[in-house]
C-alpha cells in the first residue's frame, strides 16, 4: 500500500509542478527501449537538481555516473552561457544512449561525456588542472562512494555542493554486518563525511515511485 501511495503522490507532484518535457520524456523512452536499468532520478528529483544548480549559480558541474543522461539534461539546463558539465560513465552502452539523449536535447555543446571507469577518469580531470566544480552529483556504483567523495572534495572549492544519491537503500544502511558492498560503501561514505572538517553535511530520506531511499548533501566550507 505504501508503494502505491508514494507512486501516486509522485505522479500528482509531476502533473502539478513538473510538466512533461519532450527531450526528457524521449530520454526515458530511449533508456527503456535500450534496456537500461530503470534507476534514473525521478522527474521531481531531476528538477530539484536543476534548482540546486541554479541556486548555486553553478557554471561548472561534474556528474559521476551518467546512465542514460536524464539527470545530465536536468543539470545542464541550469548552466549559464559559457557553462560546462562533465559527466563520467563506465558502461559503453550507457554512454552511447546518454550521448544520443544529450544531443537530442540540444546540449552536446555544453556537456562533455567521458567514457571509462570514474576512478580512472577522475585522476585525469585532476591532472588537467581544470577550474573547480561548483556542483558535483555522485550517482554511480555505491561501493566506491567514499573514493568518489574524496575526488569530489579534491575537485571542488569553498562553497561547492556535493550531492550523493541513493544513500538510504531502504534502510539497509542500519545493518553494519551487511555483506552488500554497496551498503558498506554508503556506510563508509557517512563515516567519511562525519569525520571531514571541511564540509557541512546532512542526509534526507525520500519515498516515491522508485521506493524508499535518500540523498546526502555536503557544502564545502574550507
Amino acid at each position: 500500500m505504501n508503494q502505491e501511495l508514494w507512486t501516486a503522490v509522485d505522479q500528482y507532484v509531476h502533473e502539478q509542478l513538473v510538466p512533461s518535457d519532450p527531450a526528457l520524456d524521449a530520454a526515458l523512452a530511449a533508456c527503456e527501449e535500450e534496456g537500461l536499468p530503470a534507476i534514473s532520478v525521478t522527474a521531481s528529483q531531476g528538477k530539484l537538481l536543476h534548482m540546486l544548480a541554479l541556486m548555486q549559480g553553478a557554471s561548472n558541474i561534474l556528474e559521476i555516473g551518467t546512465l542514460g543522461g536524464y539527470s545530465t539534461i536536468w543539470l545542464a539546463r541550469a548552466l549559464p552561457s559559457g557553462g560546462r558539465l562533465v559527466t563520467l560513465e563506465a558502461d559503453p552502452k550507457h554512454a552511447r544512449v546518454a550521448s544520443e539523449n544529450i544531443a537530442r536535447a540540444g546540449l552536446s555543446n555544453v556537456v562533455e561525456l567521458r567514457e571509462g571507469r570514474a576512478l580512472e577518469t577522475l585522476p585525469e580531470l585532476a591532472a588537467e588542472g581544470l577550474e573547480a566544480f561548483d556542483l558535483i552529483f555522485i550517482d554511480a556504483d555505491k561501493r566506491n562512494n567514499p573514493k568518489y567523495f574524496d575526488w569530489a572534495l579534491r575537485l571542488s572549492r569553498k562553497g561547492s555542493l556535493i550531492i550523493v544519491d541513493n544513500v538510504i537503500r531502504e534502510g539497509s544502511i542500519l545493518q553494519p554486518e551487511s555483506k552488500d558492498a554497496d551498503v558498506q560503501g554508503v556506510r563508509h561514505l557517512f563515516e567519511r563525511m562525519a569525520a571531514e572538517p571541511r564540509i557541512l553535511s546532512t542526509a534526507m530520506q525520500t519515498v516515491g515511485s522508485k521506493g524508499y531511499d535518500g540523498f546526502a548533501i555536503a557544502l564545502v566550507t574550507a
